[in-house]
């Protein structure tokens, strides 16, 4: 059971580690892009590749979903990023239970953007977690866990790929030990847990009077997708890249250009600044800083503010 590209990579090794797969069960398909086009998720388009069936219930908890999946009698169910609760009826069904592959360390960061929320935060690690699910939110048991280093310029996008394959991999070595009976389960420390829920509009746009640091961290967190952005004459720019700049805010409120390279903007924050190096003005095209300045954004000036 699962639904992005996360997921994938754990249905990809599944199969090549000789599972039988019954069934992908995954979100229906969606409209997609300006011109909405009705898309399947990516398990559905792996599944098909390897003539597995899909189900793509509405609501998993649905009576006909529920009886549908409890018609193909597993043994043992995986969810990666499926993105449904799963009800007690369905948890305790398989004689193995059913267990998820989540992007975290568990007991941080649970819930539904660990990636994202991780970077923004600023942390060095992150890694993956599987776990019996429980009907509440990834609070089970866990089997094994894996660390993954957060580099300095990785991205929500880099940390995603890295979890994906060490997730797959974590996931048919802890198999064997699961459906022999040799793992102890270790309970979570509740006490210590932290949530990521589903970033917010909200926590999109940029706060120029946080840190130098905390807005490249941002920036990066939100990079590919949702994108940071900022505000200009009423208008947004989408934030794809800043560098950390080692101008002083020198005075200035934040939010203001305090100067402008061949390269790029720098923008004062509340403590430090940075360079504005790749953005996406409202209607425009992605586009770098040197492009925008030859452009659009020629007759910007030092003094000038973002933000407001």
């Amino acid at each position: 059971m699962g639904t992005p590209d996360f997921a994938v990579p754990c249905l990809e090794a599944l199969i090549a580690d000789g599972y039988t797969v019954v069934a992908a069960v995954t979100q229906p398909d969606r409209p997609v892009g300006r011109k909405q086009v009705m898309t399947p998720p990516p398990v559905k388009e792996a599944a098909l590749r390897h003539g597995i069936p899909v189900l793509q219930p509405e609501k998993i908890k649905a009576p006909e979903a529920l009886e549908e999946v409890l018609s193909l009698r597993p043994d043992l169910i995986v969810t990666a990023a499926y993105g449904q609760i799963l009800p007690k009826q369905l948890l305790e069904a398989p004689g193995f239970g059913c267990i998820n592959v989540h992007a975290s360390l568990l007991p941080k960061y649970r819930g539904g953007a660990p990636i994202h929320k991780a970077i923004i935060a600023g942390e060095k690690e992150s890694g993956v977690t599987i776990m019996y699910m429980v009907e509440a939110l990834d609070a089970g048991d866990m089997l094994s866990k894996v660390t993954v280093p957060i580099e300095e310029r990785d991205t929500a996008g880099t940390l995603f790929d890295k979890l994906s394959a060490e997730g797959a991999k974590l996931l048919v070595k802890t198999l064997p030990g699961l459906l022999a009976g040799e793992i102890v389960p270790e309970p979570q420390d509740h006490e210590q847990a932290t949530f990521a829920p589903t970033i917010k509009r909200s926590e999109e746009k940029v706060d120029w009077t946080k840190t130098a640091e905390e807005v490249y961290n941002q920036v990066r967190g939100l990079n590919p997708w949702p994108v940071a952005f900022t505000t200009y004459q009423g208008k947004n720019w989408k934030i794809w890249w800043v560098e950390k700049h080692s101008a002083t805010s020198q005075g200035a409120e934040p939010g203001t250009i305090i100067a402008l390279e061949q390269d790029g903007l720098v923008i004062s924050c509340g403590s430090g600044a940075v360079k504005l190096t790749e953005l996406q003005p409202e209607g425009k095209k992605r586009m770098s800083a040197l492009d925008f300045l030859r452009g659009a954004g020629g007759s910007l000036e030092i003094g000038t503010k973002v933000g407001e």
